[in-house]
Protein backbone atom coordinates (compact mmCIF):
# COMPACT_ATOMS: atom_id res chain seq x y z
CA UNK A 1 0.00 0.00 0.00
CA UNK A 2 1.42 3.39 -0.99
CA UNK A 3 1.88 5.99 1.70
CA UNK A 4 -0.89 8.53 1.90
CA UNK A 5 -0.37 12.11 2.96
CA UNK A 6 -2.73 14.60 4.56
CA UNK A 7 -2.72 18.36 4.19
CA UNK A 8 -1.65 20.04 7.42
CA UNK A 9 -3.54 23.25 8.18
CA UNK A 10 -3.64 25.98 10.80
CA UNK A 11 -6.79 26.71 12.80
CA UNK A 12 -8.06 28.86 9.90
CA UNK A 13 -7.65 25.99 7.39
CA UNK A 14 -4.61 27.55 5.71
CA UNK A 15 -2.30 24.82 4.34
CA UNK A 16 1.07 24.65 6.10
CA UNK A 17 2.52 21.40 4.74
CA UNK A 18 1.87 17.69 4.44
CA UNK A 19 2.44 14.66 6.65
CA UNK A 20 2.10 10.92 6.22
CA UNK A 21 -1.47 10.02 7.26
CA UNK A 22 -0.66 7.51 10.01
CA UNK A 23 1.94 9.84 11.52
CA UNK A 24 -0.64 12.66 11.64
CA UNK A 25 -2.96 10.32 13.57
CA UNK A 26 -0.29 8.89 15.90
CA UNK A 27 1.12 12.35 16.70
CA UNK A 28 -2.08 14.41 16.56
CA UNK A 29 -1.47 17.09 13.96
CA UNK A 30 -4.24 19.31 12.59
CA UNK A 31 -5.10 18.34 9.03
CA UNK A 32 -7.87 18.87 6.47
CA UNK A 33 -10.70 16.37 6.15
CA UNK A 34 -14.21 16.19 4.78
CA UNK A 35 -17.48 14.47 5.61
CA UNK A 36 -20.32 13.91 3.13
CA UNK A 37 -23.93 13.42 4.28
CA UNK A 38 -26.33 12.21 1.58
CA UNK A 39 -30.09 12.14 2.18
CA UNK A 40 -32.64 10.44 -0.05
CA UNK A 41 -35.88 12.02 -1.29
CA UNK A 42 -37.67 10.62 1.78
CA UNK A 43 -35.33 12.60 4.06
CA UNK A 44 -33.45 9.53 5.29
CA UNK A 45 -29.68 9.70 5.80
CA UNK A 46 -27.36 7.26 4.03
CA UNK A 47 -25.01 5.78 6.63
CA UNK A 48 -22.06 3.52 6.03
CA UNK A 49 -20.53 1.01 8.42
CA UNK A 50 -16.76 1.22 8.16
CA UNK A 51 -15.01 -1.95 7.00
CA UNK A 52 -13.78 -4.23 9.76
CA UNK A 53 -10.12 -3.90 8.80
CA UNK A 54 -10.01 -0.05 8.80
CA UNK A 55 -7.05 1.35 10.73
CA UNK A 56 -9.36 3.07 13.19
CA UNK A 57 -13.06 3.02 14.06
CA UNK A 58 -13.66 -0.36 12.36
CA UNK A 59 -17.29 -1.45 12.04
CA UNK A 60 -18.59 1.85 13.43
CA UNK A 61 -21.47 3.59 11.67
CA UNK A 62 -20.77 6.99 10.19
CA UNK A 63 -21.86 9.47 7.56
CA UNK A 64 -22.01 8.54 3.87
CA UNK A 65 -18.32 9.25 3.20
CA UNK A 66 -15.39 10.78 5.06
CA UNK A 67 -11.74 11.13 4.11
CA UNK A 68 -8.92 13.56 3.35
CA UNK A 69 -8.15 15.59 0.22
CA UNK A 70 -4.79 15.10 -1.46
CA UNK A 71 -2.26 17.87 -1.90
CA UNK A 72 -3.39 20.10 -4.79
CA UNK A 73 -6.90 18.59 -4.81
CA UNK A 74 -9.91 20.78 -4.07
CA UNK A 75 -11.83 19.45 -1.07
CA UNK A 76 -15.09 19.13 -3.02
CA UNK A 77 -13.28 17.21 -5.77
CA UNK A 78 -11.85 14.86 -3.13
CA UNK A 79 -15.34 14.36 -1.71
CA UNK A 80 -16.66 13.38 -5.17
CA UNK A 81 -13.67 11.07 -5.71
CA UNK A 82 -14.25 9.28 -2.39
CA UNK A 83 -18.02 8.86 -2.77
CA UNK A 84 -17.32 7.05 -6.05
CA UNK A 85 -14.45 5.00 -4.54
CA UNK A 86 -16.34 4.02 -1.37
CA UNK A 87 -20.04 4.01 -2.29
CA UNK A 88 -19.92 3.45 -6.06
CA UNK A 89 -22.13 6.47 -6.72
CA UNK A 90 -21.94 10.21 -7.16
CA UNK A 91 -24.40 13.07 -6.83
CA UNK A 92 -24.59 16.78 -6.29
CA UNK A 93 -23.75 18.15 -2.85
CA UNK A 94 -22.51 21.43 -1.45
CA UNK A 95 -20.46 22.54 1.52
CA UNK A 96 -22.69 23.41 4.46
CA UNK A 97 -20.20 24.19 7.24
CA UNK A 98 -16.86 23.21 8.71
CA UNK A 99 -15.64 22.47 12.21
CA UNK A 100 -12.44 21.67 14.06
CA UNK A 101 -12.29 18.71 16.43
CA UNK A 102 -9.85 16.47 18.25
CA UNK A 103 -10.91 12.96 19.34
CA UNK A 104 -9.25 9.76 20.53
CA UNK A 105 -10.25 7.00 18.10
CA UNK A 106 -8.48 4.12 19.85
CA UNK A 107 -5.35 2.10 19.07
CA UNK A 108 -3.21 5.10 20.08
CA UNK A 109 -4.65 7.21 17.27
CA UNK A 110 -6.23 10.66 17.43
CA UNK A 111 -8.25 12.51 14.83
CA UNK A 112 -7.35 16.21 14.85
CA UNK A 113 -9.16 17.62 11.86
CA UNK A 114 -10.51 20.71 10.20
CA UNK A 115 -13.55 18.95 8.74
CA UNK A 116 -15.49 20.34 5.75
CA UNK A 117 -19.08 19.04 5.75
CA UNK A 118 -20.98 18.53 2.50
CA UNK A 119 -24.71 17.81 2.25
CA UNK A 120 -26.68 16.53 -0.72
CA UNK A 121 -29.60 14.40 -1.81
CA UNK A 122 -29.76 11.34 -4.03
CA UNK A 123 -31.83 8.23 -4.56
CA UNK A 124 -28.97 6.34 -6.24
CA UNK A 125 -28.46 2.92 -4.66
CA UNK A 126 -24.86 2.49 -3.45
CA UNK A 127 -22.62 -0.26 -4.81
CA UNK A 128 -20.06 -0.29 -2.00
CA UNK A 129 -16.37 -1.07 -2.09
CA UNK A 130 -15.88 -3.86 0.49
CA UNK A 131 -12.34 -2.61 1.16
CA UNK A 132 -13.89 0.55 2.60
CA UNK A 133 -17.46 -0.26 3.61
CA UNK A 134 -18.87 -3.20 5.56
CA UNK A 135 -22.53 -2.25 5.15
CA UNK A 136 -24.87 0.68 4.49
CA UNK A 137 -28.41 1.76 5.26
CA UNK A 138 -30.79 4.69 4.96
CA UNK A 139 -32.11 5.73 8.37
CA UNK A 140 -34.93 7.86 9.69
CA UNK A 141 -33.58 11.00 11.36
CA UNK A 142 -35.74 10.79 14.50
CA UNK A 143 -34.63 7.21 15.05
CA UNK A 144 -31.00 8.19 14.38
CA UNK A 145 -30.98 11.03 16.91
CA UNK A 146 -32.21 8.64 19.61
CA UNK A 147 -29.89 5.80 18.59
CA UNK A 148 -26.79 8.01 18.65
CA UNK A 149 -27.63 8.83 22.28
CA UNK A 150 -28.51 5.30 23.40
CA UNK A 151 -25.81 3.50 21.35
CA UNK A 152 -23.10 6.16 21.14
CA UNK A 153 -20.30 3.57 21.02
CA UNK A 154 -21.58 2.33 17.64
CA UNK A 155 -20.87 5.66 15.85
CA UNK A 156 -17.68 7.48 14.86
CA UNK A 157 -16.59 10.46 16.92
CA UNK A 158 -16.76 13.00 14.06
CA UNK A 159 -20.23 11.81 13.09
CA UNK A 160 -21.55 12.37 16.62
CA UNK A 161 -20.02 15.86 16.68
CA UNK A 162 -21.36 16.94 13.28
CA UNK A 163 -24.83 15.37 13.34
CA UNK A 164 -26.82 18.12 15.11
CA UNK A 165 -25.53 20.84 12.80
CA UNK A 166 -26.04 18.63 9.73
CA UNK A 167 -29.68 18.12 10.70
CA UNK A 168 -30.11 21.85 11.20
CA UNK A 169 -28.68 22.57 7.73
CA UNK A 170 -30.64 19.75 6.07
CA UNK A 171 -33.90 21.07 7.50
CA UNK A 172 -33.22 24.45 5.87
CA UNK A 173 -32.48 23.07 2.38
Amino acid sequence: MAEEYVILVDKNDNPIGTMEKMEAHMNPTLHRAFSVFIFNSEGKLLLQQRAGHKYHSPLLWTNTVCSHPREGEATIDAAHRRIVEEMGMDCEFKEAFSFLYKADVGQGLTEFEYDHVFIGTSDIKPVVNPEEVESWKYVDLQWLEKDVVSNSQEYTEWFKIALAEVLEHFNTI
